[in-house]
């Protein structure tokens, strides 16, 4: 079930990721072609290709989490083994959802809170609706971590019998 569960969030991630790089190619082809072609840029395309970069990355990001691919530092990792590698996991897991909850979290919270009556230049969105990456993210990889946790205790008590 929970991998089922993992199966349709990486689907879901990677559908979104996709649609906004198709996004991101299209603008700044758009760009390109209206600025070197038509010789009259246009003023919408440089601000949405910047906004579907941030939302690509930390959709990356997130995925990356899903797939255990996120930058780690494993020089402790491969001299551990058993329950000392279990707990080295643990602790990292520990780290990175605290990380998540405070930065990420709470702090893109906040920073919605504070930019919801500010509108980007260009195409006159609200910042928050641009910012809500960083909450959206958070959860994904704390979905992730809780996943990667559960898998961890699942593979220790596999070890037992």
């Amino acid at each position: 079930m929970l991998t089922s569960f993992r199966n349709l969030l990486d689907k879901s991630i990677l559908f979104i990721s996709s649609f906004a790089l198709m996004l991101l190619v299209a603008t700044v082809t758009w760009q390109v072609f209206s600025r070197y072609v038509l010789n009259d840029p246009s003023s919408w395309t440089d601000e949405l290709a910047r906004y579907a970069m941030v939302w690509l990355g930390l959709l990356g990001a997130s995925y990356l989490f899903g797939i255990k691919g996120h930058l780690a530092i494993t020089l402790l990792d491969g001299y551990l083994k058993g329950k000392a590698n279990i707990a080295l996991q643990l602790l990292i897991n520990g780290i990175s959802f605290t990380f998540v909850s405070l930065a990420m979290l709470k702090g893109g919270l906040a920073l919605m809170g504070r930019t919801t009556q500010q509108l980007s230049p260009a195409l006159q969105l609200p910042m928050s609706t641009v910012y809500s990456i960083l909450p959206i993210s958070a959860v994904i990889i704390l979905i992730y971590l809780a996943l990667n946790t559960l898998e961890l205790f699942c593979k220790s008590n596999k070890n037992k019998f």
